[in-house]
């Protein structure tokens, strides 16, 4: 889940749900930002895809004693999260093998840095699924792959910024991820530095440099779970018992 909290509710989104957020963006994606427009359907559907590992844990929430919020992405437990990732990229490679290997390269850099065992045991297995998968592409356009892989991460957290943010909040208030923009991303900007975002009002998002060819709008499905009600019933019955939302951001030049 990615959760975001307010007063009185905590404002809860589906992994799966904020994925599909992050094709929605990049499928406006400026062509002439990247090398060649070879693969760009299977980056695109990596982009979709990305956090299908989540869907079956995001069907039950999971409540955080200690920090008194429900489990989030980041800090939910990590002998699961990393057996979920496996399977997510599982199922996406027996569709997409080069959407797998993006996704691949994508939950490695998460645990890049990382000296604990399960993550070394995590990164050692997608090392040898990254070189398997290479040999489908004899001819593998390297650039281009880093390219498609600095994308997945931008539309990742491009939607974040939508998911985490208040709408309408002002730059500096904004979730600290973002304030400095989006890291990796300088190879699609004219000067080398990161794309930054802004909010416009509550409903409208804009980006310097503006990356996508057209304006566009996105819908955002949440659910706005009440504390009261968590006390009252627990953390998965309230989940269960809210009702699914949605809200509409527009992307403008």
């Amino acid at each position: 889940m990615i959760i975001r909290e307010t007063k009185d509710s905590f404002i809860m989104i589906r992994q799966h749900d904020h994925a599909f957020l992050s094709g929605e963006t990049i499928k406006y994606f400026k062509p002439s930002l990247l090398k060649s427009d070879l693969f760009f359907d299977d980056a695109l559907y990596a982009a979709y895809q990305h956090d299908r590992s989540w869907i079956g844990l995001d069907d039950t929430p999971i409540w955080n004693d200690k920090e008194k919020i429900p489990y989030t992405f980041s800090d939910y437990p990590l002998l699961p999260k990393l057996a979920f990732y496996k399977i997510g990229v599982d199922e996406i490679e027996r569709v997409n093998t080069y959407a797998s290997l993006l996704c691949s390269l994508h939950f490695c850099s998460f645990f890049s840095q990382s000296n604990n065992k399960d993550c070394l045991v995590f990164l050692t297995g997608e090392a040898r699924r990254q070189m398997r998968l290479k040999e489908s592409f004899p001819d593998l356009d390297e650039e281009l792959l880093q390219q498609h892989f600095r994308l997945l991460q931008f539309s990742d957290n491009l939607s974040l910024y939508l998911c985490l943010n208040e709408p309408g909040v002002d730059k500096e208030n904004e979730h600290p991820w973002f304030k400095d923009g989006f890291q990796n991303t300088e190879m699609f900007h004219p000067e080398n530095q990161p794309l930054m975002a802004r909010w416009v009002n509550e409903k409208e998002v804009t980006l310097d440099p503006y990356p996508f060819d057209k304006d566009f709008h996105v819908s955002l499905k949440y659910k706005m779970v009440a504390k009261s009600l968590i006390q009252e019933v627990g953390i998965a019955e309230a989940y269960e018992k809210g009702a699914l939302d949605e809200t509409v951001i527009f992307f403008r030049r």
